[in-house]
């Protein structure tokens, strides 16, 4: 007979989340995980089969968070003032303490090598993509460019946002602030 699972499926993803953001997924170790989210070993691999199935779930976990933003980017009428205001949002998202954890994502992306697991690699891969597909769609709401131009602002802004999202966990509001205003300065 089965035994009952004795947590919450979300809440223990959420916690793993929150680890793997502060610490980094190299870093995390199968020990740290079961004091964070409270389970032994079994549950996890039993649940979420390894490591890197826990990583994958936290990914989807900080995107359902992330969501939020993205939303009111996506409902921004304002083309690039929206994508700046995003980048403000951006770091208030990732406020920990005075400084930011950054960006579950983007922390992840400067950690791994290239012999990394290829789904994590895919996902992170399909997140740019999308974040740079949402900064393209709002572009193109107000500018009268070519679509050459438009894609390689969404590049820019793509690269940049990458940039602030390393950027908050050790600079200043003010430096990231000025950040922000140079990026948009000449959009």
């Amino acid at each position: 007979m089965a035994r009952k699972k004795e947590y919450i499926e979300e809440e223990v993803i959420e916690k793993a989340m929150n680890l793997f953001w502060r610490n980094g997924y190299e870093t995390t170790s199968m020990h740290m995980l079961e004091k964070e989210m409270g389970i032994n070993k079994f549950s996890i691999y039993s649940s979420f089969g390894s490591k890197n199935g826990v990583f994958l779930e936290s990914l989807k976990c900080y995107k359902q968070k992330l969501n939020l933003i993205l939303q009111k980017l996506k409902d921004a009428p304002s083309g690039v003032a929206g994508i700046k205001q995003y980048f403000y949002d951006f770091i208030e998202f990732t406020r920990e303490t005075e400084f930011g954890k950054g960006c579950l994502v983007t922390n992840t992306a400067n950690e791994i090598g290239t012999d990394a697991d290829e789904n994590i690699k895919q996902v992170l891969t399909d997140f740019m993509d999308e974040v740079k597909q949402l900064f393209l769609n709002t572009l193109k709401v107000e500018e009268n460019e070519n679509i050459s131009v438009i894609e390689q602002q969404a590049d820019f802004l793509t690269i940049a946002m990458f940039g602030l999202s390393s950027a908050t966990r050790i600079f200043t509001n003010k430096q990231l602030e000025n950040y922000i205003e140079n990026v948009f300065k000449d959009l």
